[in-house]
This record gives C-alpha cells, sequence and structure tokens, in this order.
C-alpha cells in the first residue's frame, strides 16, 4: 500500500542518509522544506519533495496536510513502561514532604514495584503494559526502548523481559529491550551486593542471553545503589553476551560514574541532572549519547540537566521520557519536548533533534528511524493545522497530533 501525503505546510528533519547524530550548535538547525509533499511505499519514505515537482498518486492513498506539519514520529530511548499497578501513594506521600531516598526507605520506590511484579501474572503484566504502549504510540511514539528491572529476581526479569518480547511481536513500533536487574538491591542483598551482582551475572544474564530477551544492559549507577565498581562489572558481563551498555546515572550525585561509562563504550548515560565539568570533558568527543529525561525532573521537583551548558560545550542530547510507575508516570513526548524548552531553554530545533534523530541514536536505530530520509521506515507524525511548528511545544497541554503512521500504516 502506497500513502501520498500532499500540500505538507512544513516537512520537518529532512536530511541525507549517514547523518546518524547531531550535535552542539548543529542543534539549532532543523532542516525543513515548505509545501512538500512525501510518499510512502510499503513501510518505507520512498521519496519527498516540493509541490512543484509532486508526482501522480496513481494507486496510492492520498493524504492532503495542507496548513499542516510532518515530522518523523518521536524516539524515545528511555522508558520503564512494563510493571504492575501505579505508586499513586508516593505521590501524595511526596506532596507531604516525603524525599525520593525517604520513600525508598520506608519500601517504597523500585523495591514497591518490584513487589507488586512478582506478585502479579505475566499475562495482566502483558494486559497493562500494551495499553502503555498504545497510547504513546496515539501520541506520536515510533519507536521506544523498554527496560526491566521491577523484577530483581532470576523469574521476575525474565517474566519482564518477555513482556517486552511479546510487545515487539504484537506491535509495529520499533522496541528495544534493556536488562536492567540492577536497577536496585533486594532487601535480602542489602548487606550482599556482591552476592547480588553475582546473581545477575551468573544466573539471570546467561538466561537472558539464551532466549534473546535483551538488546542491552543497563544498571543504576548512583549513591545509594550501584557504585562505579559494581557497575563496571555489570557492564563488562553485559559484554560478554553482546549487550552494549545504557546507564542510569548522575540523576543525584555525580561520582565520575559517566568516565567509566564512556571507557566501557556505553551507548547512552541518562538523567544527567547533575553533570560537572570533568563529566563534559568526558564526553567530548566521544559516542556515548548523554540523554536527558525532563518530565522527570518536573514529576518529582530535582534539577533539570544543564542542557545549555551540554551545547555549548558541543556535545549532542537526546531526549526521553523515563515512563516509569514511580518518577514519570508520562509517556507523552510531546510534554516532555515543551518541558525541555520550557525548563531547560533548548530551543524547538534542538528539543525536536533531541526527541527524533538523537533518541534514534541512543537506543541504535539511527539507520532506520529519526529522520525523514529515503528509505528510512516511514514512521510519522501528521499535525493538525499550525500556524509554525513552534506551537508544538508552546501549547503544550494542547493535543496538536491529528494522525500517526508507523511502518506505513496510518496508527
Amino acid at each position: 500500500m502506497a500513502i501520498l501525503i500532499t500540500n505538507i505546510k512544513e516537512l520537518l528533519q529532512v536530511r541525507e542518509s549517514g547523518v546518524t547524530k547531531v550535535s552542539g550548535r548543529e542543534m539549532a538547525d532543523l532542516p525543513l522544506l515548505q509545501n512538500a509533499w512525501l510518499l510512502i511505499k510499503d513501510n518505507l519514505i520512498e521519496d519527498f519533495g516540493t509541490m512543484d515537482n509532486c508526482p501522480e498518486a496513481g494507486d496510492a492513498q492520498v493524504i492532503d496536510a495542507a496548513g499542516k506539519t510532518v515530522l518523523p514520529a518521536w524516539c524515545d530511548s528511555h522508558t520503564h513502561i512494563v510493571y504492575a499497578g501505579n505508586r499513586v501513594q508516593e505521590f501524595v506521600d511526596r506532596i507531604n514532604g516525603l524525599s525520593y531516598e525517604e520513600i525508598a526507605n520506608r519500601g517504597g520506590g523500585i523495591l514497591n514495584s518490584a513487589k507488586k511484579l512478582n506478585e502479579t501474572e505475566e499475562d495482566e503484566i502483558y494486559q497493562q503494559s500494551r495499553l502503555r504502549l498504545e497510547e504513546v504510540m496515539q501520541q506520536g511514539t515510533g519507536a521506544v526502548e523498554i527496560k526491566s528491572g521491577y523484577g530483581l529476581t532470576v523469574e521476575g526479569e525474565l517474566k519482564m523481559l518477555r513482556v517486552i518480547k511479546r510487545l515487539k511481536e504484537e506491535y509495529p513500533i520499533a522496541i528495544k529491550a534493556t536488562f536492567l536487574g540492577a536497577h536496585a538491591f533486594p532487601k535480602e542483598y542489602k548487606e550482599n551486593h556482591s552476592g547480588y551482582i553475582d546473581l545477575i551475572i551468573n544466573d539471570m544474564l546467561p538466561k537472558i542471553a539464551e532466549e534473546k530477551l535483551a538488546d542491552y544492559i543497563d544498571a543504576f549507577l548512583e549513591t545509594g545503589y550501584f557504585s562505579v565498581e559494581e557497575t563496571e562489572r555489570i557492564m563488562e558481563a553485559g559484554k560478554k553476551y553482546g549487550l552494549p551498555a545504557k546507564i542510569h546515572v548522575n540523576q543525584f550525585t555525580a561520582i565520575n560514574g559517566i568516565a567509566a561509562c564512556v571507557k566501557h563504550n556505553a551507548l547512552s548515560v541518562d538523567h544527567l541532572e547533575i553533570v560537572t565539568d570533568e563529566d563534559i570533558e568526558v564526553l567530548k568527543n566521544s559516542d556515548t549519547m548523554p540523554v536527558a529525561l525532563p518530565t522527570c525532573s518536573f514529576f518529582i521537583s530535582i534539577p533539570y540537566t544543564p542542557a545549555r551548558k551540554m551545547l555549548e560545550a558541543g556535545l549532542p542530547l537526546a531526549l526521553a521520557t523515563d515512563f516509569n510507575p514511580g518518577t514519570t508516570p508520562s509517556g507523552n513526548m510531546n510534554l516532555v519536548v515543551a518541558t525541555a524548552c520550557i525548563k531547560i531553554k533548548m530551543t524547538p530545533e534542538e528539543a525536536i533533534n533531541a526527541a527524533t534523530i538523537n533518541g534514534a541514536y541512543a537506543m541504535g536505530l539511527s539507520e532506520t528511524h529519526g529522520s525523514i530520509t529515503k528509505g528510512k521506515r516511514a514512521n510519522l507524525i501528521i499535525t493538525q493545522p499550525l500556524a509554525s511548528y513552534y506551537q508544538l511545544p508552546y501549547a503544550f497541554g494542547s493535543n496538536l497530533i491529528e494522525s500517526v503512521i508507523i511502518e506505513g500504516k496510518v496508527v
């Protein structure tokens, strides 16, 4: 089935093949065509151009996008969509003055989600998770990374990763699976960190590799969670099974974790609410993508990633949701883009680049996703009529998406 989209007011993120990410000042440039057309054949972008050389429609379905903006679907490179239940009470606890650490010390946080997940049947977890996935697809996300990490047992982690595999098989959206057994230490291992890491390396990883359940490995590298040395053990073990690292780091403290991640060729380092000058120097000229999660900062009232400082130093930056039940119960990338503009002073061009082409890079999908490029997957957002694409972050509370195309089909 072919689709010809005509009379596009603004076709955003138009790039030649071979551009895998943008950095520093490049992020302020968002290449576009005005009064454009785009042709989809099967599930790929076949061609595009301006209306003065628009091809005949032939048998193609025609979509008239007069007054509308078309852009690549969002690429959300950091989520925890697969979980059981919710943590609504912790939301109220924070309003009443408890900190993230205090909630965790009371048995809340990650351990609360782990308890619920291990008590819930796999099919029920799937049913809850598919509704979240369908929602983010309707909100314009065309590629998503999903982590485990609420099992913290061999069976619990396998259960989560099997749910992610089932979502991969049953939905057209591109999904990358990340093994996050090192999300927190279970109560029984609170004083035996090496014992739990041994469980991850010797019991979880071989089974995950045998079933081909993960693309990446992750750890919560943070004071009170996994130390630099412990995370390095996990990254080394992941390499042996062909799992590159994508690491939670610098959310609350800076403990030289970014340097360790770069040393181990991590694909991405995520959170970065606290970033030192030394961290920035380490990231320069590396292949590691920094990832900001601004709606997490918004929801739990912690500092925001210093995006301006990072971009002015020449770094690339991606944006993602961190969709999870405790600290960011939203997978809405439109809100992420708006929050990045409003709170961390990214321009609309920078934020859209961060949420598309750089997001694709942060989950290893640069060759197929994240830009309007011939031969890439036909994953697109068609907006309602807009005065300018600047309205996307400006009208942060409005749904400005008219339709979403994933793998060449309207969702």
